[in-house]
């Protein structure tokens, strides 16, 4: 009996040792499993983050370049400027060789069908002959009806084909004509640039140097010219890029420690001189470029006149600062080489010109001969003072409103006239655009509006284009238009002008206008913001080329077209929510007051849609490590906000929403909601009409 109890004891002692040895064993592996699972994520963070310090010290270097190419740019201008082509007067012919006549599909005839066709084969099955009779009668009777049908069409075609003809015969002609009055008109130039006459030598060098290649965009283009027939002298005064056109910047290296990047800023010294020759390198290229344009031998001398636009720091006010200024006689002008001499040296030592010793203090120089001392003055582009001696446009005559519209299609180079008040159909403006295949006939209505001008004048205007048989569709407005508008013309051969670019267009063309207080013409930096307004910054990863939007709404109807922020509608009636410059890091920016929110807007929804323009391509898949930074009037960040990554597939999505609490509060609502279709069935589901 004791060795049987002893047995089953150490069987049960066994079995208790063996199910120890087990645990130890799973213990042991499920140790090790937490140890290889902890490896592996630290080795993920730690790929993670090395991927994300390689990132910013990417985008570091690339902002470096950014800011060394474009001092290269500065540094080189006259070098490069001195390569561009001379401009001449043939370059401004215009060919007689017209688009041929393409009737498409009307070009083949409609195929007429035969008897045979629907006459019924014989399969080898003998038919009664009342059978085959009747058989031949509903052939006939097919075959009458389809020669019917195919002559009708046949005669239609013909007449659209002869129509068609007609139309294109009447624009061939009307093109014709005004090529060769075109180059009539270049022709009867040429002779009074030799007869030296002071208007015709004023308009074809301004046309030069604003068609010079030699210039960057980014750099300023106006001019005030006169010319003194008896000297042979083209005096001119030319305006300057500001200090703020050389980068402060000179480096950018990112600060793993902080996670930010740190700028090194340029030495004062170097951002001054290099300023210094940038302006004698302008001088210099618009010497050169007048005496490159001068086939007809019209000057002996050119005086130049640098300035900038900008605060008298003795007065305050505003004022045409000359910084810098050169009498240039052709015979000294034409032996320097330009491509190797010191720009500071050759302008102040070889033509013995003025250069402001400090410009980044604006301090002038004593200007040599100005076009007013000549007589004659001819300005385009940019305006002097501030604007408040212009024309208000809200304030102007109507009519008076159509022809300054119908001035500027002429300096456009186009033929332009205004219409009679009745009798219009809708068409306050007739242009016709010389250009070859783009240009043709153009009709322009005119809309002197306060408030946003509604899309039915739009569908109104497309309307307009098709029945008077018109190329392109122009309506011009002092006020903006929604996206409804946007929407409706886009795709159309219509032109939505709104009334900032309208002032921008006058300015740039030499004429005046301005609208009410003249704040859209002015060309400063971007204000700070009010201190009742909050800026978002909202930035994301990737290259995408994102618009972000506001929608004022109340629930997810937005109270109406004018609160929908966009590109082209850029703040809301109120004033509560602007589009903004964004400042680094972010690549959006909006302004605003939730306190000035309208009383029956609960939420604020923010939206970001792919640019077609930019890549009409491209989907969401690539917005990631998106948030937005809410920062305060003083710009201090007073936090950050993270929203939802994009998916593939989708173009437009909704970051998120701020909602307003029964206290007054503002709470944010993360969104994430994304679209196949774009903005448009974005705008749809709030309440936006998408024609």
């Amino acid at each position: 009996m004791s060795r049987q109890s002893s047995g089953m004891i150490g069987d049960w002692a066994e079995a208790q040792r063996r199910q120890q040895r087990t645990q130890v064993i799973q213990q042991r592996e499920a140790e090790r499993r937490r140890r290889a699972w902890d490896r592996d994520v630290a080795r993920g963070e730690r790929e993670q983050q090395a991927a994300y310090r390689q990132h910013r010290e990417v985008e570091a270097r690339r902002r470096t370049e950014g800011i060394e190419a474009e001092v290269s740019a500065l540094r080189n201008l006259l070098v490069t400027g001195c390569r561009a082509t001379a401009f001449r007067m043939a370059s401004l012919v215009q060919g007689e060789e017209l688009e041929p006549f393409r009737p498409g599909p009307l070009a083949h005839p409609v195929a007429i069908p035969l008897i045979e066709q629907f006459q019924q084969q014989s399969s080898g099955i003998a038919l009664g002959s009342y059978r085959r009779a009747q058989a031949e009668r509903e052939a006939h009777a097919q075959y009458t009806r389809a020669f019917q049908k195919a002559q009708a069409a046949e005669t239609r075609r013909r007449q659209q084909l002869a129509e068609n003809r007609q139309q294109y015969d009447r624009w061939a002609a009307e093109k014709l004509a005004a090529i060769r009055a075109h180059n009539r008109g270049l022709r009867e130039l040429a002779g009074r640039l030799r007869a030296g006459e002071a208007e015709a030598v004023v308009e074809y060098f301004s046309a030069a140097l604003y068609a010079s290649t030699a210039w960057p965009e980014e750099l300023p283009r106006q001019v005030s010219a006169a010319y003194d027939q008896a000297a042979r002298q083209l005096v001119l005064d030319w305006e300057l890029p500001r200090y703020g056109v050389v980068p402060e910047t000179k480096s950018v290296r990112y600060m793993p420690s902080t996670d930010q990047d740190k700028e090194t800023a340029r030495p004062a010294a170097q951002r001054r001189a290099l300023y210094r020759d940038l302006l004698a390198q302008c001088v210099l290229l618009v010497v050169r470029d007048l005496y490159a344009a001068d086939e007809f031998g019209a000057l002996d001398t050119v005086v130049v006149n640098g300035f900038v636009d900008d605060h008298d720091p003795v007065t305050g006010r505003e004022a045409q600062i000359v910084l810098a200024t050169v009498s240039a006689e052709r015979t000294a002008f034409a032996g320097l080489r330009l491509e190797q001499v010191s720009a500071v040296d050759c302008l102040v030592e070889g033509l013995r010109g003025q250069l402001s010793a400090r410009p980044d203090q604006r301090t002038g120089v004593r200007a040599g001969r100005r076009p007013g001392e000549v007589g004659g003055v001819v300005s385009h582009g940019g305006q002097s003072g501030n604007g408040e001696d212009e024309p208000d446009l809200f304030e102007m005559d109507p009519i008076a409103f159509e022809n300054l519209v119908a001035e500027l299609f002429r300096a456009m180079g186009m033929e332009a006239v205004t219409t009679q008040r009745s009798g219009d159909g809708g068409v306050d403006v007739e242009a016709l655009d010389p250009a070859p295949i783009r240009g043709g006939r153009i009709v322009v209505q005119v809309k002197r509006y306060r408030n946003t001008v509604p899309p039915t004048a739009v569908r109104d205007l497309y309307g307009t284009v098709q029945d008077a048989g018109a190329n392109k569709g122009v309506l011009v407005t002092t006020s903006s238009f929604g996206p409804t508008s946007y929407t409706f013309a886009n795709g159309k051969p219509l032109e939505l002008v709104p009334g900032t670019e309208l002032v921008e267009l006058l300015h740039q063309y030499g004429l005046r206008g301005r609208l009410g207080g003249g704040q859209a013409s002015q060309r400063t930096a971007e204000p700070a913001p009010s201190a009742d307004h909050n800026v978002l910054g909202m930035s994301w990863s990737g290259r995408i080329a994102l618009d972000v939007c506001a929608l004022v709404c109340t629930g997810n109807r937005v109270l109406s077209e004018d609160h929908f922020v966009f590109f082209n509608n850029p703040r809301t009636p109120d004033g509560s929510v602007r589009a903004r410059a964004h400042a680094e890091p972010d690549k959006a920016a909006l302004e605003v007051a939730f306190d000035s929110l309208p009383r029956e807007a609960d939420r604020l929804v923010l939206v970001a849609a792919v640019d077609p323009e930019v890549d009409p391509h491209a989907d969401l898949a690539g917005f990631t490590d998106a948030r937005i930074r809410l920062l305060e009037p003083s710009g201090a960040e007073a936090g950050r906000l993270e929203v939802s990554d994009g998916r593939a597939g989708e173009t437009a999505l909704v970051l998120g929403s701020f909602r307003r609490r029964a206290n007054g509060d503002w709470d944010f609502v993360i969104g994430g909601k994304g679209y196949r279709g774009g903005l448009e069935d974005l705008l749809r589901e709030y309440g936006v009409e998408v024609a």
